[in-house]
């Protein structure tokens, strides 16, 4: 089976081989048909299953976590280009090994997202409305990623069909652009129904990414055949690992011209812009900064190069980042960035400073998927970064245990923590002199007047590690949280439980 979906994946590729070409209105109008799209306005559907955090795999060679779904629906008003998706989540059964939605174990949550038109909104615990701007375009898209939003996008683009054999069997793939830049291709089986819609977006690791998913088992709802098993990949699953599932649903109901989908967009959300990514440098001591923006970093001076610890988020966050160390230290050149992890939160921006000519520290498990992954000169036609434009080779220095950067003056030991749930190969930064430590997701300090948070397992494996290593720390510089702060008060937390 999996050698068949891979014939497909290169057909809706390249659109080669024994493709015929076919009428694609027809072809849609026939689906839309047989599926109940015609006088579909909106519809709303629920189920349960499971969801998978992107990038924030234990190790390289695994699929993303997941996690339970207890609670799934998901309301789309087609012409208004409205959708509403609630999902509560929790630990459930699975593993707690790997990271994303803020550690494991995961507690109940519910979370919902929210678009109308142009604008992109979430709720908080509270019911609020907290703007995302930045969510608009790929949640438009979803739309068109769903079966009759797949038809209803095509059927207003120039859409071109294609047959094609698909082992026994023969499919038409519907191809179209959505929002001027995504190709969209939908796979139409001989029963008139989408059982696949596949995108690519761009990530900042992997570029061009796909996204796809699958549809099956379809029932009829009061005249509409909705599929009652939903499931999607995010990523390429040849080229990175054997898994890449995101979501799964098993859906129990659905209610076609449901009211109400259409929704009023919040005056915060209207207002709310896309804000440029900005890097603030503290001095946390001589020739050490911290790099606040986003997520943070680490900057260190030697003698006669700098080094970066962490180059979390994106390339924007990375040239930010990059622009303030050459003000801060205009004749040093960055030899080296220090990895803590492969999370992509924690690794979007290597790629640039690989193109910056910085050499890259990181375990030495990451390697091998850095080099055939990170790093492989895939396309990036959405959004092509330094790296693509002005191709290079990336440097490594691995590490298996400790690792030491020093200019005979001052060192910064790298170090690996073994025994952690959130991921296999992480990495802390310490500098013995200055007794400075930076770690990423092994918990932080709290914000000013809060009380602390219970730490979880991989927080409290991090302090342990540090005690029988007999590191002597006095401030604790998190990739998360914003803010350093004295390590006394974290060790206390930790013994407190």
């Amino acid at each position: 089976m999996r050698s068949k979906m891979w014939v497909l994946l290169g057909v809706l590729s390249l659109m080669v081989g024994t493709a015929a070409a076919q009428d694609a209105r027809s072809v849609l109008q026939a689906a839309s048909t047989a599926m109940g799209a015609n006088n579909l306005k909106s519809i709303q559907y629920s189920g349960t299953g499971w969801n998978a955090a992107f990038g924030q795999a234990y190790n390289p060679g695994e699929d993303w976590p997941r996690l339970d779904v207890s609670s799934y629906t998901r309301t789309i008003d087609y012409d208004s280009r409205s959708l509403k998706e609630e999902m509560t989540r929790r630990q459930g059964s699975y593993s707690l090994q790997g990271g994303g939605a803020g550690g494991r174990p995961f507690p109940e949550t519910r979370q919902t997202q929210l678009l109308s038109g142009n604008y992109a909104w979430a709720l908080n615990p509270q019911g609020q409305a907290n703007p995302q701007p930045a969510a608009a375009e790929l949640r438009q898209l979803e739309i068109f990623l769903t079966p009759h939003g797949f038809l209803k996008g095509a059927m207003t683009g120039e859409a071109r069909a294609f047959s094609v054999p698909l082992g026994d069997r023969k499919v038409t793939i519907v191809s179209f652009t959505a929002l001027g830049k995504y190709k969209v291709n939908g796979t139409i089986n001989e029963q008139n129904l989408v059982e696949r819609v596949q995108t690519w977006v761009s990530t900042p690791l992997l570029g061009d990414t796909i996204l796809h998913n699958n549809y099956t088992e379809y029932k009829d709802f009061a005249g509409v055949k909705f599929p009652t098993h939903i499931h999607q990949h995010f990523g390429d699953t040849h080229q990175a690992n054997a898994g890449h599932h995101t979501l799964d649903i098993r859906v129990s109901s659905v209610q076609p011209n449901v009211s109400g989908a259409a929704l009023t967009v919040p005056d915060n959300v209207r207002q709310a812009r896309v804000q440029p990514v900005t890097v603030t440098p503290q001095r946390i001591a001589d020739g050490v900064w911290y790099l606040l923006g986003g997520n943070s970093s680490l900057l260190v001076e030697f003698r006669d190069f700098a080094v970066v610890v962490e180059a979390p988020n994106d390339e924007e966050r990375s040239l930010a980042a990059i622009a303030e160390v050459k003000k801060l230290l205009p004749n040093k050149p960055i030899r080296y960035l220090v990895n803590t992890h492969g999370h992509f939160d924690h690794s979007g921006g290597l790629r640039t400073f690989v193109a910056e000519g910085s050499t890259i520290v990181t375990h030495e498990r990451n390697r091998e998927y850095f080099e055939r992954v990170l790093f492989a000169r895939a396309p990036r036609t959405l959004e092509p970064d330094r790296l693509s434009l002005f191709p290079r080779n990336a440097t490594f220095e691995t590490v298996r245990e400790k690792y030491v950067i020093s200019d005979g003056v001052r060192n910064l030991d790298v170090y690996h923590v073994p025994g952690l749930d959130h991921n296999e190969n992480m990495l802390i930064a310490y500098l013995p002199k200055e007794k400075i430590v930076l770690q990423g997701d092994l918990g932080g300090l709290p914000a000013p007047n809060a009380p602390p948070a219970a730490p979880n397992a991989s927080a409290k494996a991090f302090y342990e590690f540090t005690q029988r290593m007999k590191l002597d720390i006095v401030t604790l510089a998190p990739v998360h949280g914003g803010r350093t702060g004295p390590w006394s008060e974290f060790a206390q937390t930790m013994r407190a439980q």
